[in-house]
């Protein structure tokens, strides 16, 4: 099934949001919550999986494609927009942290970019939402992202979403670029991926960089973030954890109790 053929204009620059352009009877999906805003004569419906195969596969195929979702750690339930009136209507998605929305069009990628679970903020009705299991120990143990990977497949546009600056590489024939694991943020499908160990204990102990990291070697297209969302928060609960014990609370300590809320 061809994805349908949106348009979108990126706003913002550490704060992002994606405006979509639904042409009459065009749909885009989304994860559920990310709704930022949309105009009158758009239709929202709550659909199990990513509804890219319409209604083939009746019940039984709608409960595997959302079993598929449950196991990636995401929710049974996925939200399809729909514009239902006459004219060209928009609809816009926010991504959950700072970071930035990369678009990608996934018919100049090969039909299939894998990526890490929680970064799919929406895309075309079509694409495929599915998991991409990493067959090699080391990967699935250490990697970070466990056996278990998004993977975005079809013709059409989707947006993913990841935290600080994105740098987007091109790995030629056997290059290998070595990087930390919760940097990775997507890979296109000819990419080889595998977790190696960093080597010597005393730079495993003490290195402060941990013990693995990732290594990703081309061909292939390998997008990264400068800003996981853990390196984040852990920075933030180490902060604020500092402030409590010098009994001070102010915005640390303030944000810190938002986050234990």
């Amino acid at each position: 099934m061809a994805a349908h053929e949106i348009d979108y204009k990126l706003y913002g620059d550490d704060m992002q949001f994606v405006e979509i352009e639904l042409d009459p009877q065009e749909s885009v999906i989304a994860e559920a919550g990310s709704l930022m805003m949309m105009e009158d004569m758009i239709q929202m419906d709550t659909i199990f999986g990513d509804g890219s195969k319409g209604g083939m596969g009746g019940l039984v195929g709608k409960l595997f494609g959302a079993g598929k979702r449950l196991i990636s750690g995401e929710s049974l339930f996925m939200t399809v927009f729909t514009n239902v009136g006459q004219g060209k209507k928009h609809v816009s998605f926010a991504a959950p942290y700072p970071g930035k929305i990369i678009p990608m069009d996934l018919a100049e990628l090969g039909g299939k970019v894998i990526c890490q679970k929680d970064a799919f903020l929406c895309a075309a009705k079509g694409v495929s939402i599915g998991i991409d299991f990493q067959r090699k120990l080391g990967a699935g143990f250490f990697g970070g992202e466990g056996f278990i990977m998004q993977k975005l497949e079809g013709d059409g546009l989707a947006f993913i979403h990841a935290g600080g600056t994105i740098y987007e590489r091109e790995l030629n024939p056997g290059e290998v670029l070595k990087i930390d694991t919760g940097c990775l943020v997507a890979m296109t499908r000819e990419v080889n991926y595998d977790i190696q160990f960093v080597g010597g204990v005393k730079t495993a102990l003490f290195g402060g960089e941990g013990l693995f990291f990732a290594t990703l070697q081309g061909p292939g297209k390998v997008w990264i973030q400068s800003l996981p969302f853990n390196r984040l928060a852990s920075r933030v609960f180490a902060a604020a954890a500092s402030r409590r014990e010098e009994g001070g609370g102010g915005v640390l300590g303030g944000l810190a109790n938002l986050f234990d809320d």
